[in-house]
């Protein structure tokens, strides 16, 4: 287990990764050895790796539940951390497990509470869209920066032949030596011009441009935050088509850690290949003086060393973040939940999955890449930001559900043409019947009152009242069936009063959704206009009998 630590991926990279290394894994492992010596023992100093049973790790996990409760999310979170270190320990020794150890180890927690390890939630669209402006001004600044030292550079001379009064020759001194050092801080010509660091960011990154780089990428490849701190200088390859491929590591990974991504490329910022290769040609400098492979090379404004970025794993300072945050006002920006906006590289991720699941529509399998379909869809489809449209979507699949079961009631012009959507034709006789009222039961005209769907057997005659006929496929609507439509419709409204909301919509909600869209949205305003003055007019004659709400009670 030892040696599965040192190659755990949390031992590794961030001031993050190594925070949690050091509270769950470390922790954990002295934890779990001391519980399964305990638990079993007779093996006194002896136990191995195939002396684990699957009992141990459950009973470790209802160890842990008792100590923090069942609400808390801790134990599912250190028992999932120590299943990642076994399987580590079972790739690199395949045989050292039973078998029912091994297949343990396909998942972390039985009983544990995992419903508050949630997902973080992507940006807002317009405070994603803001970061992405954001990091294209500073880039762009950066880039003329550099350029203009370049350029000023080519122009002067060795100061020390030369003069030190002048930048050209300042800057002359650090193209062709490095960046100044501290040694060089009290030259006058040096302190005039802005001291060794404004210096040595003239022709230099530093840690601050760090951050728009990173902002930047992440709003336009969607990789992880690890993968672009990590990117070589040999990532770009296989060009064609306006799209390259891009060769990144992702150490949290199982088996192989080394990934390709497909990005555009072009000569501009809005294209990730571009961004790169204007990171590859403002670090060739730094690259060249600190003899490494690593994309991003800076120079430390206090001391002048040049070094790679992020080779020891520290992430860019929360100082520099802040500050470019309200460079750019992104600090008076809002997030969800009207809370203040911060920077977070996993977030921009999460936004970048989240654009891409609304474009394929939640179809999995199109949105998939790089994950298996389980993982996408708890943490990047299962999100906050997508709570609405998966509303809708079972909305309208059940809409489309109750569409097949029930269709559109069918409803006619005064010259027999259809004015629903239904696609089942209407004999001539039945269209001739429901025009002239022979075939009127009340509410509407039936097509066959002896073929009715109700009845127990063919050929009996319809054993429901008139108010079935909103959902009988047999009912026909037309002009002048409006009236007696409205009067429904009314006392439908009147009821409103006698129920609450739920209630309400619970009796009459499907009925009254019939009537309105689909009945009276067929005819214009002008034949309603004239039904409802009839259906006032004739009063009780057309009011809906009581006994039909007593059947839908």
């Amino acid at each position: 287990m030892a040696e599965a630590l040192k190659q755990s991926p949390a031992s590794q990279g961030s001031v993050q990764n190594r925070k949690r290394f050091r509270r769950y894994l470390l922790g954990t492992v002295r934890q779990f050895v001391a519980f399964a010596a305990a638990a079993m023992p007779e093996q006194g100093d002896d136990l191995d790796l195939d002396d684990l049973e699957p009992e141990l790790l459950d009973a470790y996990e209802q160890m842990l539940i008792s100590r923090y409760g069942q609400d808390s999310k801790e134990p599912h979170v250190i028992v999932m951390y120590l299943v990642a270190l076994l399987r580590l320990v079972r790739d690199a020794h395949p045989a050292g497990f039973e078998l029912a150890f091994a297949a343990r180890l396909g998942y972390a927690t039985a009983a544990a509470n995992r419903r508050h390890v949630n997902p973080l939630d992507s940006y807002p669209i317009p405070v994603f869209e803001a970061f992405e402006a954001a990091a294209l001004s500073s880039i762009g600044a950066i880039r003329d920066r550099i350029l203009e030292g370049e350029r000023l550079a080519s122009s002067g001379g060795d100061p020390d032949v030369h003069g030190w009064d002048r930048l050209e020759n300042i800057l002359w001194h650090t193209e062709h030596h490095g960046p100044l050092r501290s040694e060089y801080s009290r030259i006058p010509g040096v302190i005039r011009h802005g001291g060794i660091r404004d210096i040595n960011t003239r022709l230099f990154l530093t840690s601050e441009d760090m951050i728009p780089f990173q902002v930047l990428l992440g709003c336009q490849t969607g990789m992880e935050p690890e993968g672009i701190k990590q990117l070589q200088t040999n990532c770009l390859f296989n060009t064609a088509r306006g799209y390259v491929s891009l060769a990144y590591v992702k150490r949290r990974a199982r088996g192989n850690p080394h990934k390709t991504l497909r990005i555009r490329d072009g000569g501009t910022l809005r294209s990730p290949g571009g961004v790169i290769r204007l990171a590859l040609r403002l670090t060739q400098r730094a690259r060249f003086l600190a003899d490494v492979s690593d994309l991003w090379v800076t120079v430390s404004r206090r001391t002048g060393k040049v070094t790679a970025r992020f080779a020891g794993g520290v992430v860019v300072d929360t100082q520099y973040r802040r500050a470019w945050m309200s460079t750019h006002g992104l600090d008076v920006r809002h997030d969800k939940g009207g809370l203040p906006v911060t920077l977070d590289l996993r977030r921009l991720r999460k936004t970048y999955k989240s654009q891409q699941y609304l474009r394929a529509g939640g179809i999995l399998p199109d949105f998939t890449s790089g994950h298996t379909s389980q993982v996408a869809g708890r943490h990047y489809a299962d999100i906050g930001a997508h709570e609405e449209i998966h509303d809708q979507a079972v909305e309208a699949g059940l809409n489309q559900a109750l569409a097949v079961a029930l269709p559109p009631p069918v409803v006619l012009d005064d010259n027999g043409e259809r004015l629903d959507e239904g696609s089942v034709e209407i004999a001539p006789a039945a269209v001739r019947d429901a025009l002239s009222g022979a075939t009127d039961v009340w509410l509407s005209a039936c097509q066959d009152f002896f073929a009715s769907p109700y009845a127990t057997k063919p050929g009996a005659p319809c054993p429901v009242p008139p108010w079935v006929c909103l959902e009988c496929p047999n009912a026909v609507f037309t002009t002048r069936h409006l009236p007696s439509v409205l009067s429904t419709l009314a006392t439908l409204e009147q009821q409103r009063e006698e129920f609450s909301a739920a209630d309400w919509q619970a009796r009459f909600g499907q009925a009254h959704q019939r009537i309105i869209n689909g009945v009276l949205a067929r005819f214009s305003t002008a034949q309603i206009t004239t039904a409802r003055a009839i259906a006032e007019g004739d009063g009780a004659r057309l009011a809906m009998p009581p006994s039909f709400l007593e059947v839908l009670s």
